[in-house]
């Protein structure tokens, strides 16, 4: 019986104890051999950069095929706080924007963009008949019985139609997504806080209600845990082995994780826009990547259809898709285009636009994570952006 079924936390490589390595054993054989290579994934890192930091990298500007119908598209990727922003159609890409200080091989937090790539880890296993989306979560993490995801489904999570008592305001200190972050190590610990993300998965609570859209970050990483529990595999492997690894990306994609390594599906990937723009494109071609299929034609024709718009109740979206639905963790704007998008806060988009056949990546630093006054920016140029691409 290994630590999956016991409901400890697992061991971070084959063959060792649950819950080894420790921040006290880590130093010790044989945990040195595993650690000793993976060290990010126990203590915080810095990367020490092949750049010169004092000659920081030039801004890049290559928006040429745009420039006839969008003449002010660099001025507005500079409002909105553009970091790097990229349109790639069929292996060619038409237009990219660096800002300076940000160059084509650097990685960028994607924040909830992540989501929509453990959406696609799941699919992939859902294709596998790994994970039957219509059994209770508990039927895969039983450790889970008794909080408010006793009893949904793995689809009505996928789907973020459950009634939980999390509250999504990123600046309320006392709210339920700061103390997933602080469990999760991206804010100051408090006393009183759950250990790590599977504890505090464990503690959500709620009325029972499903059917309706409810956005909680939550969810995603009870994703996680069930990718985690049904391959064996650490999320940040399931990650590579069933999405990464077969995009032929240019660099390595990374991921924060709690003290347990367990990995921040729901927002703590980071990866080059490039990088990010292959997904897009492995959905695009059904499912297909250069590596191989990814996920079934069946999975991407149903994201693109998009989900129930009877349950959407995102005010912030429908103001500007009124026909918008979400599922299998992608954003559906339910327009004329077909347009689908991951969609992370302070200004992150990897957005589908079937019609021209295109990806468009757009990865940004805006002040404020989440307004109303953002999506209409945001979703303003990348719609301005896709019916150029009519013309191109």
């Amino acid at each position: 019986m290994n630590a999956r079924s016991t409901g400890q936390h697992p061991a971070r490589y084959p063959g060792a104890a649950a819950g080894e390595p420790t921040l006290d054993s880590w130093q010790e054989a044989p945990h040195n051999r595993w650690a000793f290579a993976r060290l990010g994934e126990l203590l915080p890192t810095a990367a020490v950069s092949r750049r010169d930091p004092a000659t920081p990298a030039e801004p890049v500007v290559r928006l040429d095929a745009l420039a006839t119908r969008l003449p002010d598209l660099e001025q507005r990727l500079e409002e909105t706080c553009t970091d790097a922003f990229l349109v790639l159609r069929g292996s060619e890409v038409l237009a990219e924007y660096y800002r300076a200080g940000f160059a084509p091989d650097d990685r960028h937090l994607l924040m909830s963009v992540s989501k929509s790539l453990c959406g696609t880890v799941v699919g992939a296993l859902i294709d596998e008949g790994r994970i039957d989306p219509a059994q209770p979560v508990t039927e895969y993490v039983p450790e889970l019985a008794g909080s408010v995801y006793d009893g949904p489904s793995v689809l009505q999570v996928l789907d973020m139609q459950i009634s939980i008592d999390y509250n999504e305001d990123y600046v309320d200190p006392a709210s339920e997504v700061q103390t997933h972050d602080r469990s999760a190590g991206w804010r100051t610990r408090r006393d009183g806080d759950p250990a790590d993300t599977y504890e505090f998965l464990t503690t959500l609570r709620g009325d029972g209600g499903t059917g309706e859209f409810q956005y909680c970050s939550a969810n995603t990483d009870v994703l996680a845990w069930i990718v985690e529990r049904v391959t064996g595999l650490r999320y940040v492997e399931a990650l590579s082995t069933y999405l990464w690894a077969k995009l032929d990306a240019d660099r390595d994609a990374t991921i924060t994780v709690d003290q347990t390594g367990f990995g921040f599906a729901n927002g703590g990937v980071s990866c080059t826009a490039r990088d990010l723009a292959r997904v897009g494109r492995m959905m695009l071609d059904g499912g297909v990547a250069p590596g191989g299929r990814v996920v079934s034609q069946g999975w991407v024709e149903s994201v693109l259809a998009g989900g129930s718009r009877e349950a959407m109740t995102a005010e912030g979206f429908t103001s500007a898709f009124p026909e918008g639905s979400y599922t299998r963790q992608w954003w559906c704007t339910g327009n004329e285009r077909g347009n689908v998008s991951g969609i992370g806060i302070h200004g992150q988009n990897l957005w589908l636009d079937p019609r021209t056949d295109s990806v468009i990546v757009k990865l940004s630093s805006w002040p404020d994570p989440d307004t109303r006054h953002w999506h209409g920016l945001q979703s303003g140029i990348l719609l301005d952006v896709s019916r150029a691409l009519d013309a191109v």
